[in-house]
C-alpha cells in the first residue's frame, strides 16, 4: 500500500501503518513541555534577580555623626579616632529616635585641674599639661538645695574609685587604755632608822637584808656616852625632885620638878621610849646600852649597821619597807591624758602571774609631761597582803573608761585638716556632701561625733580623700564664678 492512500470508514487501517503518525505527535508534546519548562525556569529566574537587586537597593539608616566611646559629649561629623585611641562609633538616625532623649548637662567653662583659677571657654590642655576640666551646670556649687562642695558622681565611677559607705550609729563605747609598769615601795610606809645621838653599836638583833620584821620588834643595841650621862642627869633630877617636893619653899620644889621634866623629855627626844625611862629610874642606876625597835611591820631593804662599829646621827642604820601596799609606776600618751582620773580603777596583770588580776586604783597623777618622751607618769595603788607582789616588777597596766552610748562612726571617715574635721555624707542620686563634725574621744578604730551629725546617716569611709579633692575644685571653681 502506497503512502498516500485513505482509508475509507470501513476499512480499517493497517497497525503497521499507524506508527508513523504517533511518531510526529509525541516530539510535539515534548517540544512543548520543554518549552514550558524553560519559560517556568527563565521566569523564577528573573524574579530571583529582581527580588535581589531590589534588596540591595534598600535604604541605608543615615549617620547623624559620630561620638567618642569614653566621652559621649564629644561629637565629630567625620570618622575618625578618639583622644583615647579607640574608633569613634556613629550614631544612626533610626537609632538616635528609637532612643530615649537625655539631655546633656551644660558645660559651663572648663579648668585647670592643679589651678581651678584659669578658666577657658573651650577643652584644650592646661600649663601641667593635663586635659581641662569641664564644670557642668548641674554641678555648679551651691546649685538647688545642696551645700557648696557637694559632688555627682556616677554609680560607676564610684565603683572604679573603690567609695565604701558606712552608717553613723549609737552604741555603747568604752576605752581601754593599755600601759606598761614597773612595781615599787609604797613611799608612804617605808622607815629609815636613825639615831639621835652618836655611839656605837652593841648588839645587832636583825643581821640580814630580806627579814621580815614586827612592829616593836628589837632591831640593835647602841653606847652612848651622851645617852649614859643624860639618864644621869634624870636620876638626879628625880632624887631631888622627891627631896624638895615637900619644901617650905614652893620655888624651889617647882624648879627641881621643872628639872626633872626636861632631862626626861630629852631622853624622848632621842626616841627613848616610856617603858625605858621607867626601867632606869626603877632600877635607879642608868643602861650601859639602849635597844631601838622597828615602827612597822615590814621587810629590811638596807642594813648598814654591825656590832662595834660606830655611828652618827645622819646615818642609815636600816630601811624597812611595808610590802603589804604596793606602787605600780606607769607612763601613758599624750593622746590618752583626757581618759585618766585620780579614783579610777585599774586592772594589772604580772607576767610572774598570767593567770591572775589585780585590782587597784589610780592615786596619782603626775603634774607635767616627761619631754623626752612625751609620756604622763601615774601611780596605780595596789594591795599585796600576801606579798607576792615583789618590787622592780613589771606589770601590765589596764586603764577603762565608760563613755555610755554614743554617735560614732569609722574613724577613717573623718578627714582631720588640722582646723577642722570632716565628713561627706552620701545622698541620694550619688551626691556627696561635705559636712564639719565636732570629733569626741576616738577608741577602737572608731570616733564619738559630738556635733554635727545624726544616727543613720550614711558617711564615707573610703576614697573620701578623691571625693574631698572633687569638692574641693568644684568650690574653687564655684568661688571663681562668683566673682
Amino acid at each position: 500500500m502506497s503512502a498516500g492512500k485513505i482509508y475509507g470508514p470501513d476499512e480499517p487501517p493497517v497497525p503497521g501503518k499507524r506508527r508513523g503518525f504517533l511518531v510526529p505527535l509525541l516530539f510535539f508534546a515534548l517540544g512543548a513541555l520543554c518549552a514550558f519548562g524553560y519559560s517556568h525556569w527563565y521566569g523564577g529566574r528573573n524574579a530571583g534577580e529582581m527580588k535581589t537587586a531590589s534588596s540591595k537597593t534598600a535604604k541605608q539608616p543615615k549617620i547623624l555623626y559620630y561620638v567618642d566611646p569614653m566621652n559621649p559629649s564629644n561629637k565629630s561629623d567625620k570618622p575618625g579616632k578618639a583622644p583615647c585611641g579607640m574608633d569613634l562609633v556613629p550614631i544612626y538616625e533610626d537609632e538616635q529616635s528609637s532612643a530615649p532623649v537625655k539631655k546633656q548637662p551644660k558645660i559651663l567653662y572648663y579648668v585647670d585641674p592643679m589651678n581651678p583659677s584659669n578658666k577657658s571657654d573651650k577643652p584644650g590642655k592646661a600649663p601641667c599639661g593635663m586635659d581641662l576640666v569641664p564644670i557642668y551646670e548641674d554641678e555648679q556649687p551651691g546649685a538647688g538645695d545642696l551645700p557648696a562642695g557637694t559632688v555627682k558622681i556616677s554609680p560607676e565611677k564610684q565603683q572604679m574609685i573603690g567609695v565604701k559607705i558606712s552608717e553613723a550609729s549609737e552604741m555603747d563605747m568604752s576605752k581601754t587604755i593599755r600601759a606598761v609598769g614597773l612595781a615599787t615601795y609604797d613611799e608612804t610606809k617605808v622607815a629609815h632608822v636613825h639615831t639621835k645621838f652618836p655611839g656605837w653599836v652593841d648588839k645587832v638583833y636583825v643581821d640580814f637584808v630580806g627579814k621580815l620584821v614586827k612592829k616593836g620588834q628589837p632591831l640593835l643595841s647602841i653606847y652612848s656616852p651622851d645617852l649614859v650621862s643624860t639618864q644621869e642627869e634624870l636620876l638626879i633630877a628625880k632624887k631631888s625632885k622627891d627631896i624638895l617636893k615637900n619644901s617650905e619653899f614652893a620655888d624651889i620644889g617647882s624648879r627641881s620638878e621643872s628639872l626633872y621634866s626636861a632631862t626626861r623629855d630629852r631622853l624622848k627626844y632621842w626616841d627613848i621610849s616610856d617603858s625605858q625611862i621607867n626601867r632606869i629610874e626603877r632600877l635607879g642606876t642608868p643602861l650601859k646600852s639602849l635597844t631601838l625597835y622597828s615602827a612597822l611591820d615590814g621587810f629590811v631593804v638596807v642594813r648598814n649597821v654591825f656590832p662595834g662599829q660606830q655611828v652618827a646621827p645622819e646615818a642609815d642604820l636600816f630601811v624597812i619597807a611595808d610590802l603589804s601596799n604596793i606602787w605600780i609606776q606607769a607612763e601613758v600618751y599624750e593622746y590618752e591624758i583626757p581618759s585618766v582620773s585620780l579614783g579610777q580603777k585599774a586592772s594589772v596583770t604580772f607576767p610572774s602571774f598570767p593567770a591572775k588580776t589585780f585590782t587597784g586604783k589610780v592615786t596619782y597623777i603626775s603634774p607635767e609631761m616627761d619631754p623626752k618622751t612625751r609620756t604622763l607618769k601615774i601611780r596605780v595603788e595596789l594591795p599585796n597582803p600576801d606579798f607576792k607582789i615583789k618590787p622592780d616588777m613589771y606589770a601590765n597596766v589596764e586603764l577603762k573608761t565608760d563613755y555610755g552610748k554614743k554617735l560614732s562612726i569609722p574613724q577613717e571617715a573623718v578627714l582631720d585638716s588640722g582646723a577642722n574635721q570632716t565628713v561627706f555624707i552620701a545622698k541620694e542620686g550619688g551626691y556627696f556632701e561635705p559636712r564639719k563634725i565636732t570629733p569626741g574621744p576616738r577608741m577602737d578604730g572608731r570616733l564619738i561625733v559630738l556635733d554635727g551629725l545624726k544616727a543613720g546617716e550614711r558617711v564615707v569611709t573610703s576614697a573620701n580623700f578623691l571625693i574631698d579633692s572633687e569638692s574641693q575644685l568644684k568650690s574653687a571653681a564655684g568661688g571663681m564664678e562668683k566673682k
